[in-house]
């Protein structure tokens, strides 16, 4: 059995309050089997390669062009230390509007959590998608969603895995993937 005290498995599970009792349940099973970080690592078994902000906007930028060749344009996108302390996001965007001249310039911008350097490219992916989608739609709406299993067709099974994954880095305080050497 787990030797994890229940308020903290909890509030592990805290990043799966949306999803039905029958998946928590099984996330509290794998967790008192202690069986966790084998579930995830048999579905993803290696890490990423994108290491650095340049390796990031270069991978984002395929992915927008692929899919989302009319999107707004990306000025920034980098792995932020701090963005899933202090903003509990995993991912945001933003759009910076200035005057110049006589014309309104907008500027959009991607942060990833620098926890995600370490990560299956899935979950990477699941984020950019999440974060790409923000450039058409603003709102976390059905036409969202949609846009955002075009863009990766597994995304709720990633976003579902990605927030076990969380649960999991509550838990143990450690990642399961270590960075590939290239």
């Amino acid at each position: 059995m787990s030797t994890l005290p229940s308020p903290l498995q909890d509030n592990a599970l805290s990043y799966l309050r949306a999803y039905p009792t029958s998946i928590q349940d099984q996330v509290k099973q794998l967790i008192a089997q202690e069986r966790l970080g084998q579930y995830l690592l048999a579905k993803y078994p290696e890490c990423h390669a994108v290491r650095t902000d340049k390796a990031l906007y270069q991978y984002v930028q395929e992915l927008k062009s692929s899919h989302l060749r009319n999107g707004e344009q990306l000025s920034k996108v980098v792995f932020d230390n701090k963005l899933h302390v202090i903003r509990n996001a995993l991912g945001t965007h933003s759009y910076v509007s200035r005057v110049q001249g006589s014309k309104l310039k907008t500027k959009n911008e991607i942060r990833i959590a620098s926890l995600f350097k370490t990560a299956p490219e899935a979950f990477l992916k699941m984020i950019v998608v999440h974060e790409l989608a923000h450039l058409k739609e603003k709102e976390h709406n059905k036409s969202f969603y949609q846009l955002c299993t075009h863009l990766e067709p597994q995304y709720h099974q990633y976003e579902l895995d990605c927030r076990i994954y969380l649960s999991y880095l509550d838990l143990y305080q450690q990642s399961l993937w270590s960075p590939t050497l290239s």
